[in-house]
């Protein structure tokens, strides 16, 4: 038997144990991402087989939360795609503007960057008062640094050029404060917000959202895991709300293409479609 099929057992036993023990579940992700996140891991961890991880997972449960971290991807920067946030000012804030209070959801939302570009553009645009930020990822070290609000200063330029491009009235500047070399975000863009650890493989839907942002996450997913996974957005938005996906995430050819339609050509912005005598 060669190495590669038994590192598939092992991969095998270490994702049932992740189930059985914790309630993760990381069989449906995509096996090539997968893989690669459990060499960085095995690589970190100074370990030269997967089934090295077994008994610490089985017997060290302090151990899960580096193992969870390892395995997420977190890759994000504020105002990423400038385009898309320009997109939400002229097609989506306009029809949020009609709502009394909304709801927005950032699945996946790994340091927290996206969310504070949302706080921002709502805040310009009047809204941040009558709205809740939720914002969720499975990787709880993620959550917690999101909730922090600090950032390298060696991103803040770049950061700051895509406020630009996205259509802000003011200066980055405005929003964070420097404090021993980092940047941190101004506690009035954190008020409203909600932050919670959040498993797109098995936990349920946000109910109300008026708004869902998951970018860059579904194309870690196998099919399965990203149909599953895109019928909890749909369940969770109120009728006519929106979903942002990644730019190279799509809603064609899964189960729930029928049940949305494009904002506009390029972003990947969709309206859930309006069912007589559907939520």
């Amino acid at each position: 038997m060669d190495n590669d099929v038994v590192q598939d057992i092992e991969i095998e036993i270490l994702l049932d144990v992740l189930l059985k023990r914790y309630g993760y579940d990381f069989r449906n992700y995509a096996d090539a991402s997968l893989k690669r996140r459990i060499q960085r891991c095995l690589t970190v961890c100074k370990f030269q087989y997967v089934s090295e991880i077994i008994p610490k997972l089985l017997y060290e449960g302090f151990f899960l939360e580096q193992l969870i971290h390892e395995l997420s991807v977190s890759v994000t920067e504020m105002f990423r795609n400038p385009s898309v946030y320009r997109a939400l000012r002229k097609h989506v804030i306009p029809d949020l503007k009609t709502y009394p209070f909304i709801n927005i959801w950032h699945a996946g939302c790994s340091t927290g960057e996206e969310v504070y570009s949302m706080a921002i553009l709502l805040k310009e645009e009047g809204l941040y008062d009558n709205a809740r930020l939720y914002a969720t990822d499975l990787d709880e070290r993620a959550v917690q640094s999101a909730k922090q609000g600090m950032y390298s200063l060696d991103l803040i330029e770049e950061y700051s050029n895509n406020y630009q491009k996205a259509g802000g009235r003011n200066s980055l500047a405005d929003y964070y404060q420097i404090k021993d070399g980092m940047a941190v975000m101004d506690g009035s863009l954190k008020k409203n917000m909600v932050f919670s650890t959040h498993n797109l493989a098995t936990d349920s839907v946000f109910a109300d959202m008026n708004l869902i942002f998951c970018r860059n996450v579904l194309i870690y997913f196998s099919p399965e895991l990203k149909n599953r996974a895109l019928n909890l957005f749909k369940n969770s938005l109120v009728r006519g709300g929106v979903l942002c996906v990644g730019k190279q995430e799509s809603l064609e050819f899964t189960k729930v293409e029928e049940s949305f339609s494009r904002v506009t050509n390029r972003e990947k912005l969709y309206y859930k479609k309006v069912v007589p005598g559907a939520k």
